[in-house]
């Protein structure tokens, strides 16, 4: 009986925070299949030891904690079995699909250059909108180097020539 109750709360946490966690790992990686790939495996290397990140106060945090680490591990192999295709999907987007298209590249462009850290730290900041203890714990840094690292990021995107156009261009 325990047991279903732990599948039926790791089920619930899944369902409600999957796209949320997807986006941050579309964030990391810039790219869907790979993002898609990287939430599965945190979930699974969480599912494992449910029953005590539950009762942790944040198991949020956690999750996106073995994330990042997993992304880290990923990104310092020297070969990568998937490759990335230049092919754009068939679903048919709402709104002006060429503007949100161009801001997209932009994004992931201006995170690129970013290094690991920085692209982590401002990922959890900014579009995950967590705080900052809650990003320091997440990534075993002091809040102090989550602040000065999100601002030497976001000084390093304001740099951006391409990011910089796209916010000429919503100012008009």
């Amino acid at each position: 009986m325990i047991k279903d109750a732990e599948a039926e709360g790791f089920a619930e946490f899944v369902a409600s925070r999957e796209r949320a966690l997807q986006r941050t790992a579309w964030l990391l990686t810039g790219d869907w299949a790979l993002a898609q790939d990287l939430v599965q495996t945190a979930l699974v290397r969480s599912w494992p030891r449910w029953e005590r990140i539950r009762q942790r106060d944040s198991p949020e945090i956690y999750v996106r904690k073995v994330m990042v680490n997993t992304w880290l591990t990923w990104t310092r192999r020297k070969w990568r079995g998937e490759q990335a295709c230049a092919d754009v999907p068939d679903d048919a987007a709402p709104g002006d699909l060429a503007t949100e298209t161009a801001v997209r590249v932009a994004v992931r462009e201006a995170l690129a250059t970013l290094t690991q850290r920085q692209r982590a730290v401002l990922v959890m900041r900014v579009f995950d909108d967590m705080s900052e203890a809650d990003v320091g714990q997440a990534l075993n840094i002091a809040v102090g180097t989550v602040k000065s690292t999100a601002a030497h990021a976001l000084a390093k995107l304001r740099q951006d020539p391409l990011l910089a156009g796209l916010m000429d261009k919503e100012s008009l």
